[in-house]
């Protein structure tokens, strides 16, 4: 992630301008404008960090002076109690700035403790949790940042950097042997550059070379989906909404007629039932529950000082 691209500057200043509006009244009235303070970041409960080079921008940002010592790195597993940075700058920029790090820094550290939780129910099988694109409008980047630092696997960004093709698409395109062939056609055919977007800022979008090579992915509902899909020269199917039986049945099935074949499994993967799903032979397992369930992560800040100059 580049902290310094203008998605997250545009980001920080919509946050603050939201928040701050036409001054921090409460600030006003009580902090002199001359003050210092030192203060520190908190958890309140055990999470994996994310979001604290974010946290330090947003402080910066107000006061371009302050001092930020980042205690742990983002993907670190904290306990209860650690300290996440130190700060040491004017007070008013701590106080007036508390809320959006918080916010954000309490969502993405709860997206990543909530991905971490997934990976450890799917240890010892070869599959990977994956992102969807159940997203909050505007803060896609981040939350897929936070999955990867949850030790997840991000999905496609959006929809320009990948073909997936779904219930919808495949019923309007004329199957599922049509639609893989339009999908097929369009992805070798697609070589025009593209202008460049907030996503290419950073670094997630392919390049025009890339683009020739869109991923493929189809969704299938049942078995005689998949046997159409593969013979149609399917090389990534998406399972959905099957039983773990279901599942298993599917795999193998993709892995004895395409032994390279991508599999996934979608639709109604919880905590509780991602083991039997990733015992299948799968090789990814997708929730949107990462990022649009993800309850945030407890973070406090504590002001340790202030002294008037």
């Amino acid at each position: 992630m580049d902290w310094n691209s203008a998605y997250i500057t545009e980001l920080i200043e919509r946050a603050l301008a939201e928040d701050v509006g036409t001054g921090d009244a409460t600030v006003a009235a009580t902090i002199p404008p001359n003050a210092t303070a030192r203060a520190r970041i908190l958890a309140k409960q055990d999470l994996v960090c994310a979001g604290l080079p974010l946290a330090e921008v947003i402080f910066k940002k107000l006061d371009p002076q302050m001092l930020v010592d980042l205690r742990v790195k983002d993907g670190y597993l904290v306990k209860k109690g650690e300290v996440l940075l130190h700060l040491s700058g004017k007070a008013a920029a701590i106080l007036t700035g508390e809320r959006t790090a918080l916010n954000f820094l309490g969502h993405l550290s709860g997206v990543a403790t909530l991905t971490r939780r997934f990976t450890e129910q799917l240890s010892g099988t070869r599959a990977k949790i994956r992102d969807t694109r159940k997203t909050t409008p505007g803060l896609r980047l981040l939350e897929k940042y936070a999955v990867k630092m949850g030790g997840g696997t991000n999905h496609r960004i959006g929809l320009f950097d990948a073909i997936l093709l779904k219930e919808n698409h495949i019923a309007l395109a004329g199957g599922v042997k049509a639609a893989l062939d339009q999908a097929h056609a369009f992805a070798a055919a697609l070589m025009q550059p593209r202008a460049m977007t907030a996503y290419e800022a950073v670094g997630a979008t392919p390049s025009p070379a890339e683009a020739a090579s869109l991923p493929i992915q189809i969704e299938v509902r049942n078995e005689a989906e998949l046997r159409e899909a593969l013979g149609a020269g399917a090389a990534s199917v998406l399972l959905d909404n099957m039983t773990p039986e279901e599942a298993r049945r599917c795999v193998e099935i993709a892995r004895e007629l395409r032994a390279d074949c991508i599999v996934e499994i979608s639709g109604g993967i919880t905590l509780q039932n991602a083991r039997a799903y990733a015992e299948t032979g799968a090789d990814f397992l997708s929730s949107g529950a990462l990022t649009h369930s993800a309850p945030a992560a407890g973070v406090s800040l504590l002001v340790d000082c202030i002294q008037e100059k």
